[in-house]
């Protein structure tokens, strides 16, 4: 398989986090959205991150996607998300907050960089959504005794909110108050703590300058 997208992409760091602890192999391509736009586009016309080409020559896009596949892949016993009932439900809420946190991140971030005249409407829209969803979160994970949302073992849901956590520290350090959002804090210093995380790593490049 090869996984193409460069790991400061929150969607493809934890697309690679996934698959390395499925035990899924694969080669790594480095490609920018943007300096490497036409080379991505022989695999995904959309030309974005994460895209993965699997061994049969099949390619699947979107981290959405990837997991999904994946899950059904190793089957129930291995998947990163619990197969049924509350748990999972509360799981795939987590796990699309955080997405909606990543991507309003990227958002933001693409908003203040790409753009001559920024728009200070959606700024202020993305921050407000950003600082909501963290709340939400930190009010979620302050509550279980468990050191992950799933229990003792590290999921979907887990990955996503750590890996969109290191992007907002990055991107918008000032958004991000660990005294507000503890929880989250000693979230994102257990998971960037686990080799797995170390493993998948890389300082965030802004759009353009790769």
């Amino acid at each position: 398989m090869i996984l193409i997208g460069q790991y400061d992409s929150p969607f493809v760091r934890r697309t690679a986090i996934a698959l390395d602890l499925c035990g899924m192999t694969f080669e790594h391509r480095p490609w920018s959205t943007f300096g490497d736009g036409d080379l991505l586009a022989t695999f995904n016309p959309l030309r974005r991150v994460p895209t993965l080409v699997l061994d049969d020559g099949g390619v699947l896009i979107d981290s959405v996607t990837i997991v999904d596949w994946l899950d059904e892949t190793v089957g129930p016993g291995r998947a990163l998300v619990p197969a049924h009932g509350l748990e999972r439900r509360l799981a795939l809420k987590v796990r699309a907050l955080g997405m909606g946190l990543a991507d309003k991140a990227v958002s933001l971030l693409y908003e203040r960089i790409l753009h001559q005249d920024p728009s200070q409407v959606w700024i202020d829209r993305c921050r407000t959504q950003i600082a909501d969803v963290l709340t939400s979160l930190e009010t979620d994970r302050v509550s279980p005794a468990a050191p992950f949302w799933h229990g003792d073992s590290l999921g979907h849901a887990d990955i996503i909110v750590g890996c969109a956590l290191r992007f907002i520290r990055e991107a918008h350090p000032d958004l991000f108050d660990p005294a507000r959002w503890p929880g989250l804090e000693q979230h994102a210093a257990r998971c960037e703590a686990l080799p797995v995380f170390e493993r998948f790593c890389q300082v965030l490049v802004p759009p353009g300058q790769n």
